[in-house]
């Protein structure tokens, strides 16, 4: 690795440790409209020259902690180009950030599940609810095992850690599937999370899919009952207790993962193939999908040969009906993320969203304010 480029790689690790710290996300911005310059000045005497009203006011949004480093990433871009609008994201959990839309106690909310009928139902009495897909994620079995970096799981063996079926890291299962690495006897330390957790519903959703015992036993949602394991709360805190706790596995954001320096599996997807989560795999999740109207859909188990099988969206949830004000401000930070954020996004390890879903998006967002 070159002086230049390991000099970039601790620079975005920097970058990610800065972003997970925080808990509040807050940026501002001030411009004529989303993406435009600043009107010229009038030529003297020329009275029907006027510039555009500057944006400014306050947002107010909280919700996962999935997206929480790439959204702080975008806030702090978009703020160099619109200094009077500030945007505070609370990263609270999707759980947390679905009961305060709801609520209506937040402008907007983030989220790495869709919500269900119900919770849909219950919103759209405030008014017209739109899914806004940001970017794509990985989900990743990380564990600590110093010295056997590159273990692979598939669905069966993973499912097995988190029922309490497999309790060594030398289970046959888990042998068979790497037959190059001496594992140790040791019990396998199982790590969840604590609250309610669009990364858990992904997590747990690929699970019931692809195992059936996971299906009649435990299921999948934002919360679950776990057989086995210790929570904590948020994905940095998973993340810690995975960093401190040798002999220990859990389930993270690939972000998150990469700032902690934890150990991560590769995982034999629905194909029969095995994936390492990267951004390459997990933009491969999403082909073939075909998006909905309502753009609430799942990227678990993709069929996709080179797909991760643990991908998910994450959206942003915004009413129709918002104040013109406040649905401006959200206009304009989300038209520009969309635009002009894919660099960033990729830089985190998040998939940049298609071509095709990334139109159906900016349509959604040109609704807000709307009715």
């Amino acid at each position: 690795m070159s002086d230049s480029q390991r000099g970039a790689k601790m620079w975005h690790r920097f970058r990610i440790a800065t972003l997970i710290a925080a808990v509040t996300l807050v940026a501002a911005a001030c411009s004529t409209s989303s993406g435009s310059s600043a009107a010229a000045p009038a030529p003297a005497g020329d009275a029907t020259t006027t510039a555009a009203p500057a944006l400014a006011g306050t947002l107010n949004g909280a919700g996962a902690t999935f997206p929480a480093p790439i959204y702080l990433e975008w806030i702090g871009a978009y703020q160099k180009e619109f200094p009077d609008v500030r945007v505070n994201y609370q990263a609270i959990g999707s759980g947390g950030g679905v009961q305060n839309f709801i609520q209506q106690t937040v402008d907007f909310a983030g989220t790495d599940a869709f919500l269900t009928d119900d919770e849909l139902a219950e919103a759209s009495q405030n008014g017209t609810v739109y899914h806004i897909p940001t970017v794509f994620g990985a989900v990743v079995p990380a564990y600590n095992l110093p010295g056997l970096d590159g273990l692979t799981l598939d669905c069966d063996s993973l499912a097995g850690v988190f029922l309490g079926t497999i309790t060594q890291w030398n289970d046959p299962a888990i042998t068979a599937l790497n037959p190059q690495a001496t594992l140790p006897d040791e019990s396998i330390q199982i790590v969840h999370r604590s609250d309610g957790s669009g990364t858990t519903n992904a997590f747990t959703l690929y699970l019931d899919i692809c195992n059936p015992q996971w299906h009649d036993t435990v299921g999948y949602g934002k919360d679950v009952e776990w057989p086995v394991g210790v929570g904590g709360k948020g994905n940095d805190g998973v993340a810690a207790a995975i960093s401190n706790t040798e002999g220990s596995l859990g389930y993270v954001e690939l972000a998150y993962a990469t700032q902690t320096g934890l150990q991560v599996t590769s995982m034999v997807n629905q194909s029969g193939n095995v994936v390492e989560p990267n951004l390459a795999s997990t933009a491969a999740a999403a082909d073939g999908v075909a998006f909905p109207d309502d753009l609430r859909f799942t990227l678990a188990d993709t069929p996709a040969p080179q797909g991760w099988p643990i991908a998910t969206a994450t959206w942003i949830l915004a009413y129709g009906n918002m104040p013109q004000e406040e649905a401006q401000l959200l206009q304009s930070w989300l038209t520009w993320a969309l635009t002009q954020g894919d660099d960033a996004a990729k830089a985190l390890d998040y998939a940049p969203i298609p071509d095709s879903l990334q139109e159906k998006a900016l349509a959604f967002v040109d609704k807000i304010g709307k009715g």
